[in-house]
């Protein structure tokens, strides 16, 4: 499987975050946030946005049946509004590898 986050264009890109609310609000501005976890000792990570097309796109990039994608709505961190947003659950092959630390 192709890194998304280094794949051509057609790969919407995702970002991630060391602070969570950054990412959250960079879901909530409708781009893709990559938020890494560990869920009963598995490495897994969610995709989240308020893009629900952007996030389908990259479900089809990568092979993701669309029935996957899962809804919740989340409080925006800027108004403390519940938003509708969508979140692909990324575990086994399609959890992006962690990027590589450059070295100084």
């Amino acid at each position: 499987m192709t890194d998304p986050a280094r794949a051509p264009h057609s790969v919407p890109r995702y970002r991630e975050f060391t602070d969570r609310r950054e990412g959250m609000i960079h879901a909530m501005d409708g781009g893709l946030w990559l938020h890494r976890h560990v869920w009963k000792g598995r490495p897994m990570a969610h995709l989240v946005s308020t893009d629900r097309e952007l996030l389908l796109a990259y479900g089809r990039a990568v092979g993701i049946a669309a029935e996957r994608l899962q809804f919740k709505p989340l409080k925006d961190p800027r108004t403390g509004v519940r938003r509708d947003a969508w979140h692909w659950d990324l575990v086994g092959p399609f959890l992006p590898p962690r990027p590589a630390i450059a070295a100084r």
